[in-house]
């Protein structure tokens, strides 16, 4: 799992954090959504990214703001689709 961690960090780091925010650290905990760092545009891209990568499919109704808010609840997402 803590593979599955590391490719979402990278992922999420280099699509959504800007090169001149170098206090802006994700971790398994930071609020993506919440802390505003991925809008609703950006999450729609995030699922793709999860669901090409890994091989499943997340139902719309299933891809909520809370469900995608960190790192470690998309993860259990992940899991609970493969």
């Amino acid at each position: 799992m803590s593979e599955m961690i590391d490719e979402l960090i990278e992922y999420v780091t280099d699509e959504y954090v800007e090169e001149d925010d170098d206090d802006v650290e994700v971790t398994a905990t930071t609020p993506l959504i919440t802390g505003g760092l991925v809008d609703s545009f950006s999450m729609v891209s995030l699922k793709r990214f999860i669901e090409q990568k890994w091989s499943v499919t997340i139902p719309d109704a299933e891809a909520t703001a809370e469900a995608f808010d960190t790192i470690e609840s998309i993860v259990a997402l992940i899991r609970k689709h493969q």
